[in-house]
């Protein structure tokens, strides 16, 4: 790990909710400056693909939704030219509703259709296609997967898969699992980086204060301490958030109850707990938290992960402002 001591990302995610066409247009760019404004270094440009459903072999793109590539240009250039570096994220959705986490398939038996094969030479090209512009854009890193826990036990396609892609793209590699789940993955040694979507339950009651929250993290810590060790790897936090909503931090990956009320103290105590909890270790290779919208709108109130005009926003620009 020597190599990468110094290895660290002071980073946001940016235009998940992105649409064909929409990276490019003025309101995107403002959103990106002030996004930029933060302080921080890198953004993880995140987009998604659909395939029909969970069960579905094919993934291709919609041509009335799906961002464009020259869309993803743009992009990575107007952040590459705000002096952020930038991790490609390309993730696969399912049209059907289902979480990507549920992709999976029968076992092929003597005879059978092999489906597991059939996906990965689908997810192969698709990621192929997304590194060649990373390379071309000169992206910073490159991220494999996201949260495709489904897929995981799936090592020699795996291997394969990312064995493809670092033939067309030079640039680090990181996968993204799930939060508890960073045990499960047996091919980390074949990309660089372990990263996970960091989405840890940090209390137990709605309105915790953030020293209670920062108890909760040492015990999240020491298994992902002893993780990077085993390995010999950095762990990024590919996606780490909360939504200002009162009892989110007991459920940080929630994004569906619209009935808690406004809470951007809660949101608030997360984001410093979080930082205060992980900005020192020397195994932690930093943050990208989710998520800074394709275009910033007013919503009142605002109970979503978005942070600008809220108390987290400015503890992020304090943190990002400090040397590590």
């Amino acid at each position: 790990m020597n190599d990468q001591e110094r290895f660290f990302i002071k980073g946001f995610t940016y235009g998940y909710d992105g649409r064909r066409g929409v990276y490019r247009t003025a309101e995107a760019a403002k959103s990106r400056e002030r996004l930029a404004a933060l302080g921080g270094d890198w953004a993880a440009l995140a987009f998604a693909v659909m395939q029909d459903s969970f069960s579905s072999t094919r993934i291709r793109p919609d041509y009335r939704y799906t961002v464009t590539d020259g869309d993803i240009a743009a992009a990575v250039n107007h952040l590459h030219f705000l002096g952020l570096k930038v991790c490609m994220k390309p993730m696969v959705n399912c049209a059907d509703g289902v979480w990507r986490a549920r992709i999976s398939f029968p076992e092929p038996e003597w005879g059978d259709q092999d489906y597991w094969a059939e996906w990965f030479s689908s997810y192969t090209a698709f990621l192929c296609h997304y590194a060649e512009i990373a390379e071309e854009t000169g992206c910073e890193m490159f991220c494999v997967g996201c949260e495709m826990l489904g897929t995981e036990h799936k090592e020699a396609h795996w291997r394969k898969a990312v064995e493809a892609v670092r033939q067309v793209y030079h640039g680090p590699l990181v996968y993204n699992t799930n939060h508890g789940k960073e045990q499960n993955v047996t091919w980390w040694d074949a990309v660089d980086y372990i990263g996970t979507s960091a989405y840890y339950r940090v209390a137990d009651a709605p309105g915790a204060s953030m020293e209670s929250m920062r108890a909760e993290w040492v015990r999240h810590k020491e298994k992902l301490a002893a993780l990077s060790r085993a390995l010999n790897k950095q762990i990024i936090f590919m996606e780490i958030g909360c939504r200002s909503a009162k009892g989110c931090a007991m459920m940080p990956y929630d994004f569906s109850h619209r009935e808690f009320p406004f809470d951007e103290d809660e949101q608030a105590n997360f984001y410093e707990s979080c930082f205060l909890s992980m900005w020192d270790e020397p195994w932690f290779a930093g943050f990208f938290w989710w998520d800074w919208p394709t275009i910033l709108r007013k919503r009142d109130p605002d109970l979503g992960f978005c942070i600008a005009d809220k108390k987290a926003e400015q503890i992020v620009k304090t943190w990002y402002k400090k040397e590590r």
